[in-house]
């Protein structure tokens, strides 16, 4: 198992860009707002689909959103988390508010679109819904978390680059302005640390910090980089804070708060100087990402740095059951 694993983890370049369009049966090429990509999304159980469909199916988008219109969605969607199951109703008026039809599985939504935002706000049924997406070889978006655990989040990946199917998922934190000119025009120089902090409200049935905490945690290693080696936690009844040590020795860190009203941002800290992130700025940066990688299907981000942010997540549990000692993410990457 350790050495299947290890390989698959190696082999980054792949995921999410295997098939090319001619293996596709269709083309993401020369499509208008007359003749669009067709859209469809799983899962209404989130503010993030309405959100997506307004961005895409505005009388007058963005242009690097126009071309695509998001035509069927599949409610479901949790069916046992009561926060998200309650908001299904209103979102699906709202969708179909903007044109949208309401579809009774994903067998039949794959049939009249040609990408998938897999929206489903409860990461637990991501592998079975994925699995028909793949099947159907559509390219999806899988929006956070990308599964209810690292084992799912792996088996995601590995199922993906076997059905040759492009697919990224990501935080809609990671493109923030400062976030994205820090690791991406290198806004301050090498980076040398960074302080991310988010709210990390619990939900039972996931591990802790996959709910809310993956905002955080995103904003961190979008401005670190992957590589980090080992996490500690510790914790208080208010707040967790996760110290990771990347491998060339920086530290990052991550602080999620429990309770109250708190934003999304952080601190980086480079050779240059210093930049705040923060607040939130909505989901256009991301939407934008996700229509580029629909015309492109080549995903912004490599799948190992997904797989790590899951695995430091997963360590960082793994670190509070045992009282705050260290913990390598090795250990859960190749276990």
């Amino acid at each position: 198992m350790k050495s299947s694993r290890r390989s698959f983890i190696k082999k980054t370049t792949a995921i999410g860009a295997a098939a090319s369009l001619s293996s596709l049966p269709f083309s993401l090429l020369g499509k208008t707002q007359n003749n669009p990509i067709k859209i469809g999304i799983i899962g209404l159980d989130t503010s993030h689909s309405p959100a997506f469909t307004k961005l895409f199916n505005a009388e007058n988008p963005k242009p690097e959103l126009a071309g695509f219109r998001v035509v069927a969605a599949y409610p479901y969607g949790s069916k046992t988390i009561q926060s998200s199951m309650d908001r299904i109703p209103g979102y699906i008026e709202q969708v179909k508010e903007l044109g949208v039809e309401i579809v009774d599985s994903i067998e039949t939504l794959v049939q009249k679109v040609d990408v998938v935002l897999l929206e489903t706000n409860d990461g637990k049924p991501h592998l079975e819904q994925a699995r028909a997406v793949f099947k159907a070889k559509k390219p999806v978006f899988i929006d956070k978390p990308v599964a209810g655990s690292f084992s799912d989040a792996l088996k995601i990946y590995k199922e993906a680059e076997a059905a040759g199917v492009p697919m990224f998922s990501s935080s809609s934190l990671r493109y923030q302005k400062n976030v994205h000119a820090v690791r991406h025009e290198n806004k301050i120089g090498k980076v040398l640390a960074c302080d991310a902090f988010s709210p990390a409200t619990l939900e039972p049935s996931h591990p802790d910090l996959f709910w809310y905490g993956i905002h955080g945690v995103e904003i961190l290693f979008t401005a670190m980089g992957p590589g980090c080696e080992s996490v500690t936690r510790f914790s208080t009844p208010d707040s967790e804070l996760v110290v990771g040590t990347w491998k060339d020795g920086r530290i990052g860190t991550f602080r999620g708060m429990r309770s109250g009203k708190h934003d999304y941002g952080g601190t980086a800290f480079g050779t240059d100087g210093n930049l705040f992130f923060g607040p939130f700025e909505g989901y256009e940066p991301l939407a934008i990402q996700i229509a580029d990688f629909f015309r492109t299907k080549k995903s912004p981000i490599d799948p190992q740095e997904t797989l790590e942010i899951y695995a430091f997540m997963e360590a960082a549990d793994e670190s509070k059951r045992r009282g705050g000692v260290k913990v390598r993410l090795d250990s859960i990457l190749l276990s």
